[in-house]
């Protein structure tokens, strides 16, 4: 996997100039140096700066930031502006714009309004990405490039009229034939037969609002190709131009296979990170994650690259002028947050953004400093880390987060569930359950995607994985994960797993399909439980037990064992399914498989975390409260502990034995104290 490479951990901020008066930016640069801030984004936004009418460029000003932040001793990442395209553009080639599923065009006036599979778009993109590699390409100031901004943030889906050329084209290239496409997406199902590839379009409004699934499937698959590919246009005109920059993208978005997009365009992937939207967009278990869930988002970019950049990490409250109001970090929240995106594996954290801005759409998404341009307390946040990472930089960075537990995803499931009530809520239920009480029983969790690529390698580096519903299943998937449970390790299904193909057909074979002989099991009948149908109360078989009154959550398969070997874990206590096995276990070579008919919710997980055995890696080393996250970024023999308090309340931690903590240089042993949203880094020995 590929990795930022830096030789400490960093600071940089984001930064307009364009916004600001330009006797302001000397006095911007100095005061970023004096808090330890090296680095800065620009220029994502910019082209109607560089461009201000077609064939007429002007790279003038941003010469002049970037001489500027030469002299601060500031380097500098230039983002390529193509997610905004001027209105010269937008006006004088309409179809560039995206469509929404009616084909009603975007207009201008926001971000995020193009297509990317317009072949005129692709060729202005092009230019611009160009000459801006080649009037910049030799300034001492630059060390990388970002690729547009966000890509399919805003918007996921996309109908204009070059995307159904293009998606026309994808599909011949995908199946050859109309023979072979017809039976990819069953279309002889309500005469939905295509006898001409013109007859080929994405997902049309429908009578019922329930378009072909397998074409809907075939939908996402194109969007992240057509994406890929747009972002690989302007990769390969850096890496032509200046080979010496390295090239990242940020964020995580929808319908998108950002694996492969840093496998064939990328020298590492990058991400944004607001706490906060886990805040506002909480999950309705109890005791929610809060700010924490952010880590979710987290673990998922270290799959993608170990070492990665956070290209904006939330710096004050956010919002804009009609979306996504959030209240203001309270003191110690931003220096909190910053590490837990460098536990998580960032090694070079930029702040959004500098000043907030004082018009447009985010003027409520506030940076460090606020529209008065004076001194406060996030200021100040920030310096302290910009200091801590001048002491601590060096040690922590190129180290890697270390987990021995994996929740498993993949991209078919995810995209798939997003069309089927049949599976697809289930998944999102099930990660949130079971990273959360790993998180609070301080048991890391990587979360890591099932992809071609994977080999069986990198499955065993887990003594667990959890690949909770997977209704696409493929045989050779399931012979990879035979081999994981082969050698020692132990996996672990949820309801609806293998039932499906790839082309997310149903399979004519006992469910759970692929993994059937895998689990040892069958499923003999199930439910969605929705509506009439409630959920069943479980029981625990043996010395463990659950809550009284625990119920299931989603869906009910009721098993039934078909091997010897099986062993009954938990049976349904009610419904008229009651005394039929609801979880089974089945030793598998040196490892072990395990199936729940029903989706994970915590009661569940934690009475799992028991019967499994699975324990905190620091059990020996202290005893803390749930609200303080545990994790360890470790490199050969070095070992950095963290300890997160994301509760506003001071807690007490226990010290089994004696710890350096490295931000403050102090020795910690017996019972400490830890600040509201306090951080401690120690060093193992």
């Amino acid at each position: 996997m590929k990795s930022i490479s830096m030789h400490s951990l960093q600071l940089g901020v984001c930064y307009y100039p364009e916004h600001w008066p330009e006797e302001l930016w000397a006095d911007d640069f100095r005061r970023m140096r004096e808090m330890n801030i090296s680095v800065i984004r620009v220029a994502e936004f910019a082209w109607a700066i560089f461009e201000p009418e077609e064939g007429r460029y002007d790279f003038s000003f941003f010469l002049r930031v970037l001489d500027l932040a030469h002299d601060h001793g500031l380097k500098v990442i230039l983002g390529t502006p193509t997610a905004t395209p001027p209105a010269w553009l937008t006006q004088r080639y309409p179809e560039v714009l995206n469509a929404n599923v009616e084909g009603v065009l975007y207009r201008h006036g926001a971000r995020r309004h193009y297509n990317y599979s317009s072949p005129k778009y692709r060729e202005v993109c092009a230019k611009i990405v160009r000459k801006m590699a080649e009037a910049y390409r030799d300034h001492p100031a630059v060390i990388g490039w970002q690729i547009d901004n966000e890509l399919n943030c805003e918007v996921n889906v996309f109908y204009s009229e070059s995307d159904q050329i293009a998606f026309r084209e994808w599909v011949k290239s995908r199946y050859e034939t109309l023979e072979q496409m017809n039976k990819a997406w069953g279309t002889i199902f309500w005469s939905q037969t295509y006898t001409d590839w013109e007859q080929v379009r994405l997902t049309q409004p429908t009578v019922s609002g329930s378009p072909n699934p397998h074409l809907a499937l075939d939908e996402k698959r194109f969007i992240s190709d057509i994406a890929i590919s747009f972002a690989k246009l302007q990769s390969d005109i850096i890496r032509e131009l200046a080979p010496h920059h390295w090239i990242t993208t940020n964020g995580t978005f929808g319908h998108l296979d950002n694996h492969q997009l840093t496998e064939d365009v990328l020298d590492f992937f990058s991400h944004d990170s607001y706490p906060q939207f886990s805040t506002i967009f909480p999950d309705t278990d109890h005791n929610p994650l809060m700010d924490r869930g952010s880590g979710m988002g987290l673990s998922n970019v270290r799959s993608m690259s170990p070492n990665f950049c956070i290209m904006e990490q939330q710096a004050g409250p956010g919002g804009w002028t009609n979306r996504f109001g959030m209240g203001t970090p309270r003191p110690g929240q931003i220096r909190l947050w910053s590490y837990q995106s460098i536990l998580h594996g960032a090694d070079l954290l930029v702040y959004f953004r500098w000043r907030t801005a004082t018009f447009g759409t985010e003027i409520y998404w506030h940076g460090i400093n606020d529209y008065h341009n004076e001194p406060n307390r996030r200021g100040q946040e920030v310096a302290q880390v910009g200091e801590e990472l001048q002491r601590i930089g060096a040690l922590v960075s190129g180290t890697t987060y270390r987990a021995d537990v994996a929740i498993m995803q993949d991209y078919d499931n995810s995209w798939d569930g997003e069309l089927d009530e049949w599976h697809g809520p289930l998944h999102g239920q099930s990660v949130r359950s079971w990273y959360k009480q790993l998180q609070y029983r301080h048991i890391p969790v990587d979360i890591i995607t099932l992809r071609q690529t994977i080999a069986l390698e990198d499955l065993l580096k887990y003594e667990l994985i959890i690949y909770s519903h997977p209704a696409i299943m493929s045989d050779q998937t399931a012979l990879l994960l035979a081999a994981y449970a082969e050698q020692g390790g132990r996996l672990l299904f949820g309801a609806r797993t293998g039932y499906k193909n790839l082309n997310g057909h149903c399979y004519m074979r006992p469910f759970p399909g692929a993994v059937a002989k895998l689990c040892g099991i069958t499923i003999e009948d199930y439910t969605l439980i929705k509506g009439t149908v409630p959920p069943a109360e479980i029981r625990w078989i043996g010395e463990r037990s659950l809550p009284a009154g625990t119920r299931t959550v989603g869906f009910n398969e009721i098993l039934r064992p078909a091997d010897p070997q099986v062993q009954i874990v938990a049976e349904y206590a009610t419904e008229y399914y009651a005394g039929k096995p609801a979880m089974t276990k089945r030793p598998f070579g040196q490892g072990e498989v395990w199936y729940y008919g029903a989706a994970f919710h915590e009661p569940v997980v934690d009475a799992l975390i028991d019967e499994l055995g699975l324990t905190s890696p620091s059990a020996d080393w202290w005893d803390a409260p749930p609200e303080v996250e545990f994790g360890v970024r470790a490199l050969d023999e070095m070992k950095y502990a963290f300890l997160l308090n994301y509760s506003e309340r001071p807690v007490n931690v226990r010290f089994k034995k004696a710890f350096k903590e490295l931000l403050s240089g102090m020795t910690l042993v017996n019972e400490v104290r830890m600040e509201p949203y306090g951080v401690f880094i120690l060093e193992q020995q």
